[in-house]
């Protein structure tokens, strides 16, 4: 045998450039983990949840590793049978998993045995998650400088977010950072109901966003600072949105009021929470303001509500910030008209073809 040749792979195990190869993606650590991150289009199989991982990690780390591994070796076959009976069964022998655990250690070796074993080409990824969150890392490091942004610019209710869903319905590659982060960027930008995703759950659903734009064609993005919500954008993405040419919208005074007024017409159903979301704002503005912003909502003055918001907090805000993220260089104005469907519409194709 010559000992210089390429050694062989174990059957049964894949590596990240297999990622795209299976059918199914199968990750089997608990559910807190999986809620964390995971490989987009993973399903969830713990083989230990929750309780009992944190019940066999205590007894490894203050009994001994024998005792541990008895009892989750227990949990693990009994959580392995149910996912067959439950989910597994109606495969046929063709079918192709890949097994996903922490480092692609006891956890996806056991469900890779066990489906293996009935005649499935089950493999187990080789270094497991970790092995995934590294690439990504080193990923969102990389691709953004390989893309040519245009910034979509302009102060608050300008409908940015609206014209970038209007260029990708066009065809235009767009990358919606307020959708991925579940936030509007602003003390009232969090969406009912939505929480926002993990750190680690944001950056991934960018690294999958971004591998799939073609770096021959622009790619469409809103402003935004180093922070959506409490999300931090990866720094090479800024730095490479920071470079991007801007298109900005000019919209006067009175559109942009009548937008947001159609655009968060959730907050006006429920006055105590928004009057908790302006309450953040009292250490900047002072008791004076926000006091009064109270007053208008009790008389349901949502218009001058508004209009008081951008004039005393949302306007000068998004100057400073877009001078300092962003600077006057390399930016092509759009006249945006009264904002509804059809001057959106309008943005939008301009947008796309001063690109």
């Amino acid at each position: 045998m010559n000992g210089s040749a390429t050694p062989r792979r174990r059957k049964g195990i894949a590596t990240l450039a297999e990622l795209d190869a299976f059918d199914s993606i199968i990750d089997v650590r608990s559910p807190a983990e999986f809620a964390d991150d995971h490989i987009p289009g993973a399903i969830s199989c713990p083989v230990l949840d929750d309780a009992q991982r944190a019940e066999v990690g205590t007894l490894y780390k203050q009994v001994s590793p024998f005792v541990a591994k008895k009892l989750g070796a227990a949990y693990i076959s009994a959580n392995i049978a149910g996912h067959l009976q439950r989910l597994f069964l109606n495969h046929d022998k063709h079918w192709r998993p890949l097994i996903v655990c922490w480092r692609g250690g006891m956890r996806s070796g056991a469900m890779t045995t066990v489906l293996r074993s009935i005649g499935w080409d089950a493999c187990q990824f080789e270094g497991g998650y970790k092995t995934f969150r590294s690439h990504v890392l080193g990923e969102l490091e990389r691709l953004p400088g390989g893309l040519r942004f245009v910034v979509i610019d302009g102060p608050t209710g300008s409908a940015k977010t609206r014209v970038l869903q209007a260029i990708a319905g066009h065809g235009g590659q767009a990358l919606d950072l307020e959708a991925l982060a579940c936030h509007k960027g602003s003390v009232l930008g969090r969406l009912p109901g939505l929480p926002q995703p993990s750190q680690k759950w944001f950056e991934t659903q960018l690294w999958q966003a971004l591998r799939g734009f073609d770096p021959a064609r622009p790619v469409f993005v809103e402003a935004e600072s180093r922070k959506i919500g409490s999300l931090r954008l990866p720094e090479n993405l800024f730095v490479a949105m920071q470079a991007g040419k801007l298109c900005t919208i000019e919209a006067d005074l009175a559109a942009r009021v009548a937008f947001l007024q159609r655009d968060y017409d959730y907050f006006t159903v429920d006055a105590a929470s928004l009057k908790r979301h302006l309450d953040a704002l009292r250490p900047l503005l002072g008791h004076e303001r926000i006091n009064a912003w109270h007053a208008q909502i009790d008389a349901q003055d949502f218009a001058g509500l508004t209009e008081s918001l951008l004039r005393h907090h949302y306007d000068p805000l998004y100057a400073r910030a877009r001078a300092r993220d962003y600077g006057t260089g390399n930016r092509r104005s759009h006249a945006a008209g009264g904002l509804d469907a059809a001057d959106i519409e309008r943005l939008a194709r301009q947008i796309l073809e001063a690109a």
